[in-house]
C-alpha cells in the first residue's frame, strides 16, 4: 500500500539564503525515490521555529490534519524545521505517535516507521526527560545559592487594603486591576475572599 506522507516546511528569514524550495526539493525526491504519494505541503515562511504552534498556521494546519488522520506520515527536511526545543519535538512525536502517523526527517535520517526510528524516538523522549529534570534542578540550586524562595512575591498588605476598598466602591476586578498595576488573577483572588468573609 502506498504511503500517504505530508510535508512540513520552514524558513525562519526571508533573505534569500534559505527556502522552503530547497527543502521540498529533497523531500520530493526522496518520496519519489521511496514511493510515496504526496497528499499535502503544509509550509511557514520567515517564522522562527521556537514560535508556538498559536504562532506558526502552517504548523497548527498539519496538527490538525494529523488528527482527522489524513495521512501516514509527516516528512521534514531536519528536525530543527519542526522546532528549537526538544520538549516541543517529543510532545509533537507524541501527538503523531497517539495518531499512527510516521515522522521522517531527512537530515537526521530519522524514519519512525522502522523499528531503529522508533528506538531513537524512545530516546528522543528519554533525554527530553533528562533536559526538564536539569533545568528543573538548576532552578533549585539558583534559588538556594541566592536565598530566595520560588513563586511570586507577596501581595503587601497596603496594596491588598487599597485593591479591597477599589472592589467595596464597586469598580470592576478589570478596573481595579489596570489602577492598582496588579494582576487581575490577584483582584479576583482578593475579591472572593472578601465574598466568604461576609
Amino acid at each position: 500500500m502506498t504511503k500517504r506522507i505530508a510535508i512540513y516546511t520552514r524558513v525562519s528569514t526571508n533573505d534569500g539564503k534559505q527556502t522552503t524550495e530547497n527543502q521540498l526539493r529533497d523531500l520530493h525526491m526522496i518520496a519519489e525515490r521511496m514511493g510515496w504519494e504526496i497528499v499535502a505541503h503544509f509550509t511557514d515562511e520567515g517564522i522562527s521555529g521556537a514560535r508556538g504552534r498559536d504562532k506558526r498556521p502552517g504548523l497548527d494546519a498539519m496538527l490538525k490534519a494529523i488528527t482527522r488522520r489524513e495521512f501516514d506520515m509527516v516528512a521534514a527536511w531536519s528536525v530543527c524545521r519542526l522546532g528549537r526545543s526538544l520538549q516541543h519535538l517529543v510532545s509533537l512525536l507524541g501527538d503523531l505517535d497517539a495518531r499512527g502517523v510516521d515522522l521522517y526527517l531527512h537530515v537526521q535520517a530519522l524514519d519512525t516507521s522502522t523499528p531503529s526510528g522508533k528506538a531513537m524516538f524512545g530516546m528522543l523522549g528519554v533525554f527530553a526527560e533528562f533536559e526538564r529534570s536539569m533545568i528543573s534542578e538548576r532552578v533549585r540550586a539558583g534559588l538556594a545559592r541566592s536565598g530566595k524562595k520560588g513563586g511570586r512575591p507577596r501581595l503587601d498588605a497596603d496594596k491588598a487594603e487599597r485593591i479591597r476598598r477599589s472592589l467595596a466602591t464597586g469598580i470592576s476586578i478589570n478596573a481595579t486591576a489596570r489602577k492598582l498595576r496588579v494582576g487581575v488573577g490577584t483582584v479576583h483572588r482578593l475579591k472572593q475572599q472578601m465574598a466568604v468573609a461576609a
